[in-house]
């Protein structure tokens, strides 16, 4: 059996954790926080989760962890079988990740910890969402998902990275990125009421002030 070590607060994590769900593949989940020992470093070169132990040995990458899943086991397909296809869905997978949220996360310490980030980091943050987001318009279909008429792994990157980038800009910005933009509101509102959406969030809303306080320690904030 597949063993998925990380830890219910990390979107990455939640990606994965919500692929093996979507697909039925049976798994289990290990409660692991990043490390730097020599064990972990085995298991994770540079200490992060999520990871996966496999009948092929411990892989790492959340993006390499959804295409193994796909690749490697049965159940729902996530990906197209047209190769077109599949290369549009990840492509928007890794527009979602390098211009929504990866700008997003260079503001986590401040909109989330209550640490500061520099001026230059949120400006290159906000202009970086302001172009994700246009771009996410111009070329996500929304019918009614992401890329077309199936859910896709490009859903679970939309869901786990748009939420996130809407909190950063509203918090540090006040801007509304899903202002003139009801196709993701209304994309992000029926992903949430997906069953599995829901068991991963109520683990999350439990682990969540617990992984704040251990955050904010790290930055020092009172």
């Amino acid at each position: 059996m597949l063993k998925l070590y990380g830890f219910p607060s990390s979107n990455y994590v939640n990606m994965v954790q919500l692929a093996l769900l979507e697909k039925g593949v049976p798994f289990e989940f290990v409660l692991t926080y990043p490390g730097q020992s020599p064990e972990f470093l085995a298991k994770s070169p540079r200490g992060k989760v999520p990871y996966l132990e496999t009948p092929s040995g411990y892989l790492n990458e959340s993006s390499v962890l959804l295409d193994y899943i796909e690749e490697a086991t049965d159940g729902v397909p996530l990906l197209p079988k047209d190769p077109g296809e599949k290369a549009r869905v990840r492509a928007l997978m890794k527009q979602l990740e390098l211009y929504i949220e990866l700008p997003a996360r260079s503001c986590y310490p401040e909109a989330l910890f209550g640490a500061k980030c520099s001026e230059a980091i949120k400006v290159k943050a906000r202009d970086e969402l302001l172009s994700g987001f246009a771009a996410l318009k111009r070329q996500a279909k929304f019918s009614p998902y992401l890329a077309g008429d199936s859910f896709t792994m490009a859903d679970i990157v939309f869901l786990y990275s748009v939420e996130l980038g809407v909190s950063v800009a509203k918090k540090l910005f006040g801007i509304d990125l899903l202002d003139g933009f009801p196709e993701a509101s209304d994309l992000l509102q029926r992903l949430s009421g997906r069953p599995h959406v829901q068991s991963i969030a109520a683990q999350r809303a439990v682990e969540w002030p617990k992984f704040i306080a251990a955050v904010q320690a790290k930055y020092q904030v009172r």
